[in-house]
């Protein structure tokens, strides 16, 4: 029989990420909400307490994913950088998924970092706050369409282009970009550079407003003959046609996962508020009456409930298969396409079930309403990862399938 308990080590860091998140994050939820832009300063409390951990082989709240080296075990198997940043990730999502993208140091670039970078590149980069730029004005979701450039000048890169949407881009320390060092030799040319903040040539052009995750900066930045190190890029700054941008790909199978946990800790907020607001008005959820024999809204929870199950596992799947060296891809975009279109779902039909309740700021839950569309988009959207899914199940490449 298959165990799918957590391993204590887990457990214990999950907790610890939850205390955060009912501490911290759900106190200043609706606050930073309504003070979109507003840099929440009760995170560099968090950023001290991230730091601590971390330097006593503790983590929390964090969103690098990637290697480890304080793996637990398993039934014999790994558990241990994307499986515990995976849990950390869902807890403070059920708290606050803008101010769990705002901790400081644990940015969606980190895990590119971690995806790819040398085990010098590791060392240097390893403790930075890293937020990752992809999406530029011409292209969203076909990351082949990268039109930023790299080209190299002696001991520096100059990078020219135009980056969208990007997450923490103006308050991260560096900036994790993709740039084309070859255009002629098309995606396989694409590579990622750590772009440090400070850097000549970058600026913030302007901030986004937003649906929702407000309590979290989304900018525009441009790169105008901006200069790096020659050793910034990450990985190989070889171009191999064959393997394509395969190795700068992979950074989505250790994201892709942690974006689910973010829909599965958000749903998982809106249930438990859901469940609440039900018991109040009289509604009992019962799992051992038949759901046809049950009030029509005990019936949806069940419903909302059971898929909620589904996108969990699956997330946890796809993490576990990562830490344990697996090929992930398949899976990351099952569990991004199964959390994301989930958590819209459960979020949504919670608001439509508490009725004024919902809609009104009188509990969060319209907030998270608006703030889980956005783990449906980025890191690719709901019919990118279907694509990608039916490519894998099929055995088609991306110039057969599109």
């Amino acid at each position: 029989m298959i165990n799918l308990e957590l391993p204590k080590k887990l457990k214990a860091s999950a907790n610890q990420a939850h205390q955060v998140a009912a501490e911290i994050f759900r106190p200043i939820s609706r606050k930073y909400d309504l003070a979109e832009h507003e840099y929440p300063v009760e995170l560099d409390t968090m950023a001290a307490m991230v730091e601590g951990l971390n330097d006593s082989g503790g983590d929390v709240g964090g969103a690098a994913g990637g290697r480890s080296d304080a793996s637990t075990e398993l039934l014999g198997n790994s558990n241990g950088g994307n499986m515990a940043a995976l849990l950390n990730a869902l807890e403070t999502s059920w708290g606050d998924v803008g101010l769990m993208l705002s901790i400081p140091y644990q940015g969606l670039g980190n895990a590119a970092i971690a995806a790819v970078s040398t085990d010098e590149q590791l060392e240097r980069f390893g403790k930075v706050w890293a937020s990752m730029a992809i999406t530029e004005p011409s292209f969203g979701s076909d990351s082949a369409a990268v039109t930023t450039t790299a080209v190299l000048d002696g001991d520096e890169w100059v990078l020219n282009g135009e980056k969208i949407f990007v997450t923490a881009g103006e308050r991260s320390t560096h900036i994790v970009v993709w740039a084309s060092v070859d255009k002629s030799k098309g995606r396989a040319a694409i590579k990622s550079f750590v772009v440090p903040r400070d850097a000549p040539g970058l600026s913030v052009a302007r901030l986004e407003h937003k649906l929702g995750i407000k309590a979290s900066d989304t900018a525009v930045l441009l790169l105008q003959d901006c200069r790096i190190p020659k050793d910034n890029i990450l990985g190989s700054p070889e171009v191999n046609v064959e393997q394509g941008f395969a190795g700068v790909m992979q950074t989505f199978d250790n994201t892709r996962p942690l974006v689910a946990a973010m829909a599965v800790g958000v749903g998982r907020a809106a249930l438990e508020e859901l469940r609440g607001i039900l018991a109040e008005a009289g509604v009992e959820v019962s799992y051992d009456t038949p759901a046809y024999n049950q009030h029509a809204a005990a019936a949806e929870f069940l419903r909302l409930e059971a898929d909620w199950e589904a996108s969990y596992l699956l997330s946890l799947r796809a993490a576990w298969m990562a830490d344990n060296k697996k090929p992930n891809s398949l899976e990351a975009s099952m569990s991004k396409a199964k959390a994301g279109r989930t958590g819209t779902d459960v979020t949504l039909k919670a608001v439509e079930l508490a009725g004024s309740i919902g809609y009104s700021q009188h509990t969060l839950l319209e907030k998270w309403g608006r703030d889980s569309k956005i783990l449906d988009i980025f890191e690719g959207t709901q019919q990118i990862q279907q694509l990608i899914v039916a490519r894998r199940v099929l055995g088609k490449s991306s110039a057969e399938l599109k």
